[in-house]
């Protein structure tokens, strides 16, 4: 049986732990550049707020630049290929059409999304996901080579598209000057301690910049990686990835040696206010997501790193409730519905918020799982991708008459 047959069988293994563990990683990874944006409208403006300029606090903004802008996302992305094969799986075993379960699927998560920009983030990723996730439909069943030449080429385009803009676009001609942006974030900040009518005009406000950053850079970066993972899942890359030590090693050698000064060059050239630094980290940025990737898998395959996996899986398999969870956060902590903090927290001061909130949510996540089969974000999904209503507990699908012990469990992913 040659390769490109066996990736088209349905996966024969339990829930890939891995995979949940992974998500819950990239979930952390996005929170830490999330709050940023949720706590004030500086960093949405490409300013730094001048009340928090001390050394600390730019050494707080170059980690979050180096380590993590652009990199999580590349995961969660990775990881929704990777997924989207499990779902194909699923419908098999269901004797499910899958292209009409994945359309509603879509349907479900663009309109969570929203949702999501509406009331909670003007940042979703989700409405983004939803789109693309039809131009991976379409393409689900093109070879691997095909994929990975989709992917090169995507890259390709993104990165010569910058930098043809980097070398003959004046940023100044649509872009405010410095002195305004900082006027602008101001004023925008301070609309974020106002009632949920003016919270919600905000988000509003902002989607013409989403729409646009979707279509030029998150879109197409989110098809490569989608790409990108659905060859993963169909060569079953982690259902053996603790056996896997030389791969994994390499892929951590070559995978710091660029990523890491990538991640230092794109922070130290001024991050997003700069074309070209944004070029050198869709570059780089690959490879630094994958040498974190293979960090946390040997870590969670070594004898001592097993507890990492048990703390991160059920963050990750509820991951979309996470998500909006960690909005939610954003709303009750910043804005005048809730604490009304935005403008008052430095940077040392948001990223250990971020692990907090975080540390939080796998506590939760663990207890939730522990009474119900499915997150509330994802009963909710789920019902848009079956058009029935699930099982709601472990417990009622313990006593239904027609539960299978032969039952995959990756269909949940």
């Amino acid at each position: 049986m040659n390769r490109q047959t066996a990736a088209q069988e349905p996966m024969k293994t339990g829930r890939v732990h891995d995979v949940d563990a992974l998500r819950g990683f990239a979930l952390l990874g996005i929170f830490v550049v999330n709050i940023t944006f949720m706590a004030s409208a500086y960093p949405g403006n490409l300013v730094d707020d001048p009340t928090f300029s001390t050394p600390i606090d730019a050494a707080a903004r170059f980690l979050v630049a180096a380590l993590f802008s652009m990199k999580f996302y590349l995961l969660f992305s990775f990881l929704f290929g990777y997924s989207f094969v499990l779902q194909m799986d699923a419908a098999k075993r269901a004797g499910a059409a899958f292209v009409p379960r994945m359309l509603r699927r879509a349907v479900g998560l663009f309109v969570i999304g929203v949702g999501h920009i509406v009331l909670l983030y003007g940042g979703d990723v989700l409405t983004t996901y939803a789109v693309v996730c039809l131009v991976l439909l379409a393409m689900h069943q093109v070879r691997d080579r095909t994929a990975l030449l989709t992917t090169g080429i995507i890259y390709g385009f993104v990165t010569l598209s910058l930098v043809i803009s980097a070398a003959f676009l004046d940023r100044s001609m649509f872009m405010p000057s410095h002195d305004e942006a900082l006027l602008g974030a101001a004023a925008q900040t301070q609309a974020l301690l106002g009632s949920l009518a003016d919270i919600v005009g905000q988000h509003v406000a902002g989607l013409d910049l989403l729409v646009i950053q979707a279509v030029s850079l998150q879109g197409p970066t989110a098809l490569a990686m989608f790409l990108l993972g659905m060859v993963a899942a169909r060569r079953r890359l982690f259902s053996q990835a603790g056996d896997r030590a030389t791969l994994l090693r390499r892929t951590q050698a070559i995978g710091f040696a660029v990523g890491l000064p990538g991640g230092v060059l794109f922070a130290v050239m001024g991050g997003d206010t700069n074309t070209w630094a944004t070029t050198v980290s869709v570059v780089t940025s690959p490879f630094l997501t994958a040498a974190y990737v293979a960090t946390l898998i040997r870590i969670m395959h070594a004898p001592w790193g097993a507890w990492v996996r048990t703390a991160l899986a059920p963050v990750g398999r509820i991951a979309l409730t996470n998500y909006l969870g960690q909005s939610l956060a954003g709303i009750v902590v910043f804005t005048g519905v809730g604490l009304g903090l935005a403008g008052q927290m430095s940077p040392p001061v948001l990223m250990i918020l971020a692990v907090a909130v975080f540390a939080v949510q796998t506590l939760i996540s663990a207890w939730w799982l522990k009474r119900h089969r499915y997150g509330p974000a994802e009963y909710v999904l789920r019902c848009f991708t079956n058009w029935s209503r699930p099982g709601r507990t472990l417990a009622d699908t313990a006593r239904s008459v027609d539960a299978r012990p032969q039952r995959n469990p990756q269909e949940e992913q």
